[in-house]
């Protein structure tokens, strides 16, 4: 508007801000972060429901995801922390518009006072979200010999199990984030462990799909501000009582402090990497032990010693654990599965070996496979 009172055509009028959808509730506007994490939720059910359907006719092998199918309930397991909250709006934002139905579960672990009250919290958060149906499940952390971490890991997984039988999810979807795959990369690397376990975790089990595995932990935090959702901060995760929680707050920002940033997104690499690695070779190795094993005459399962003894150690190792996982539903150990091929590479005469769950003894230039009863 010019000093005259006249209208100032050289610039032109703001646009009118848009009216919120009263049907809606009142939307967000869309920050860097909300684009963000909806887009790797978009992504990931996408992938998923791109999926080929698995060999019904392969028997061999590791068992591969099924695809997403229109219409398909997929179910978000919250906590009411940032990430599960994150996760929790972006899939009801997403897996709508994708032709998918979406629902929450809440697993209340009883490890602190006040657990049930931040259950119901988060209940009531995923049903406002829109999120249906909403599944609280109670479960008893029992105190074994793994640590606190995976018991109560192991409780949370028995909860979706009990989930998926009650309403039928055809995902369950896991707030995981490139900080938490940094994080099991640096503890695997710090065990000892093998390739299996440094590949971290899996973008997509057939039963468990993690959407945020390349979103940094400061965005999902950023989402639920710029949303205006107020997550619950466990205090768990400020516990140096556990290793994680060490590496967290300690080991990550020492290795980031001395070795410049990039330290997380490296490691994550690191698993993206390995785990490409670990699906060709395990392609390879199954391709081969389908030419190596045979059936003995009362019913074992046997593989051929000499085309293991010209095989690389790698894939000779990898082929043992293949047919016992196969076909015992055993996981051999890494000492196991070296006893194992000794019974190849260093033969003199040696007696059967007793293995959990599994017997193996070198007969006339074959291993001969079976149950350990």
């Amino acid at each position: 508007m010019r000093v005259d009172g006249s209208p100032d055509l050289s610039q032109p009028e703001p646009e009118p801000e848009p009216h919120p959808d009263p049907a809606a509730g009142r939307r967000p506007r869309l920050t860097p972060a909300i684009a963000d994490v909806r887009r790797a939720v978009r992504e990931a059910l996408a992938a998923a429901a791109a999926l080929p359907e698995p060999d019904a006719h392969d028997d061999h092998g590791p068992e591969r995801p099924h695809p997403l199918t229109p219409g398909a309930l997929v179910m978000v397991g919250l906590s009411g922390g940032a990430d599960s909250l994150a996760l929790a709006a972006a899939t009801a934002f997403e897996a709508p518009r994708a032709g998918f139905r979406a629902g929450a579960v809440i697993v209340d672990h009883g490890l602190q006072a006040g657990s049930a009250d931040v259950a119901a919290r988060a209940a009531r958060q995923a049903a406002e979200l829109g999120l249906d149906p909403v599944i609280v499940e109670t479960v008893t952390v029992s105190r074994g010999e793994s640590g606190p971490e995976a018991d109560a890991r192991a409780a949370r997984h028995a909860a979706f199990d009990r989930a998926r039988a009650a309403a039928g999810p055809q995902r369950i979807l896991l707030a995981h984030t490139l900080d938490d795959q940094a994080e099991t990369v640096l503890l695997g690397l710090a065990r000892g462990s093998g390739p299996t376990s440094l590949q971290g975790m899996l973008p997509d089990t057939g039963t468990l799909l993690r959407p945020l595995l390349a979103i940094r932990r400061e965005t999902t935090r950023a989402f639920c501000d710029d949303s205006a959702l107020v997550a619950w901060d466990d205090p768990h995760n400020d516990d140096p009582a556990y290793a994680r929680v060490r590496v967290r707050a300690a080991v990550l920002p020492a290795l980031e402090r001395e070795l410049g940033p990039g330290v997380a997104e490296a490691l994550a690499r690191t698993a993206d990497q390995l785990r490409e690695d670990n699906e060709a070779l395990d392609g390879l190795a199954l391709d081969w032990a389908l030419e190596l094993v045979s059936q003995t005459d009362d019913g074992h399962v046997a593989l051929d010693v000499r085309g293991l003894a010209s095989d690389p150690p790698a894939l000779r190792q990898r082929i043992i654990r293949l047919v016992v996982s196969a076909e015992f539903g055993v996981s051999l150990s890494r000492a196991h599965t070296l006893a194992v091929a000794d019974l190849i590479t260093h033969w003199h005469g040696q007696k059967s070996l007793s293995l959990p769950g599994v017997r193996v003894v070198r007969q006339n230039g074959l291993l001969i496979f079976s149950s350990q009863t």
